[in-house]
């Protein structure tokens, strides 16, 4: 392994991508003038991805989860470029971005995944997805807009169609959502739009495995479906979406429904990037690494978070999960190395400590597995919980009184002012 650190000039340090794993290696590393770090991302800013669906169902504005680089970066050894990464040339040190090109002597990719549509067109093309702020904003504007063009439907028939939701997933994020989608069409729905009162629109969720939330006990699973059930959700399990087009999903066994909305939460895969070869490629098209993060056949080349995969960690053979828990201890765990390196110091192996899995249904049910399953909770415990996690993980004081704000309101009220469609 070649040094991190020339004795006799700076090491240029390129952290590509700011989501938690990349923000969290730049945070903890500026201090050293041994390096010198440029991140690029190609936002401006830094959001907290699982309050997405919180902006998408207009519970929360997009400023309460966002936060401009510039300014978390003011005061700082951190240089900030906007671009998006187009290519990267390993044998010279060279990225080529959308504005230009950079050299560098470390490169680190922590540039997340997307959104897997499974090679399925009708659903990439017609469902929506929800991985960045721009979809949360599309989804709030599409499920609006539904909405309107509802309320002036004349056919019964055509109503229930336009309101009717199936969300394709069952892991936090198509639970979530489709608890709060549960909880605007029981308190919201016929407040602000009174002429739907006869419509018999339904929510579904659906999920190939045998439960949702399924790596999580058997006691979440449970408590889960009974939440979402009772919120009026359907649940469809052991079946998988495999088209939508002209607003009827189909599923595996060959059932139909009648659905206006198709959201998409059914999976992830790595963005991968012109310049890595295939053979550093590992499951989910994630770059595989060793136990330091080092990506496979390179000597100044790591990847960090979604992005990444380990097959080192016994207790992970297939690689740990794709959680912000990872990427944050992964980040922190790379600094620490690059930290230790320009000590000349050795550096030490990544080993995941699993905080627990969490999840929120509706208004006020939550789920909570803390050491491995062997702890869970739910009721008020849990939720009280899920809210400090989630508020004390924002990047920002200006985060955390906003979002408490709106919590506030919506708790309180079972409302929230935040349903207009702004088009860019």
């Amino acid at each position: 392994m070649t040094d991190l650190v020339s004795n006799e000039r700076i090491t240029r340090l390129v952290i590509v991508g700011g989501g938690f794993a990349g923000l969290n290696l730049a945070q903890q590393l500026y201090k050293d003038k041994h390096y010198q770090i440029t991140m690029v991302d190609k936002n401006n800013y830094n959001y907290f991805t699982p309050l997405l669906y919180q902006v998408a169902t207009s519970f929360l504005d997009p400023s309460s989860i966002s936060y401009p680089f510039r300014k978390l970066f003011r005061d700082k050894r951190i240089s900030f470029r906007m671009a998006e990464l187009l290519k990267a040339d390993p044998a010279n040190n060279t990225i080529y971005l959308s504005d230009g090109e950079l050299e560098y002597d470390q490169l680190v990719f922590a540039a997340g995944a997307k959104t897997n549509f499974y090679g399925i067109e009708s659903i990439e093309k017609n469902a929506i997805s929800l991985k960045g702020i721009d979809d949360a904003l599309r989804m709030r504007n599409a499920l609006l807009t539904t909405l309107e063009l509802a309320s002036k439907a004349k056919d019964l028939a055509e109503r229930t169609k336009l309101l009717t939701i199936v969300v394709a997933g069952g892991g936090p994020t198509g639970v979530e959502v489709a608890g709060m989608l549960a909880e605007m069409k029981t308190y919201i729905l016929k407040k602000d739009y009174p002429e739907l009162k006869e419509a018999k629109g339904k929510i579904y969720i659906v999920d190939g495995s045998e439960n949702l939330l399924s790596p999580m006990s058997d006691k979440t699973h449970s408590e889960t479906k009974e939440a979402l059930i009772k919120l009026g959700v359907e649940v469809k399990l052991k079946t998988r979406v495999t088209d939508y087009s002209n607003n009827i999903v189909t599923f595996a066994n060959g059932d139909k429904i009648e659905a206006g909305t198709l959201i998409w939460a059914a999976g992830i895969t790595a963005n991968v990037f012109e310049g890595i070869p295939t053979t550093s490629l590992g499951i989910g098209k994630r770059m595989v690494t060793n136990h330091f993060n080092q990506v496979n056949g390179f000597e100044n080349i790591w990847a960090i978070g979604d992005i990444s995969v380990q097959a080192t960690d016994p207790v992970y053979p297939n690689g740990h999960p794709q959680l912000a828990q990872v990427a944050i201890q992964q980040g922190r765990n790379l600094a620490k190395n690059f930290l230790a390196v320009s000590k000349n110091k050795e550096m030490v192996p990544f080993k995941y400590f699993d905080r627990g899995d969490m999840a929120i249904v509706g208004r006020h049910n939550a789920v909570v597995d803390l050491f491995k399953h062997k702890v869970h909770l739910s009721g008020f415990a849990a939720l009280f919980i899920w809210l400090f996690i989630h508020l004390i993980s924002l990047v920002n004081y200006n985060n955390k009184v906003r979002t408490l704000y709106s919590w506030a309101v919506a708790f309180i009220t079972r409302d929230q002012a935040l349903r207009m469609i702004f088009r860019p």
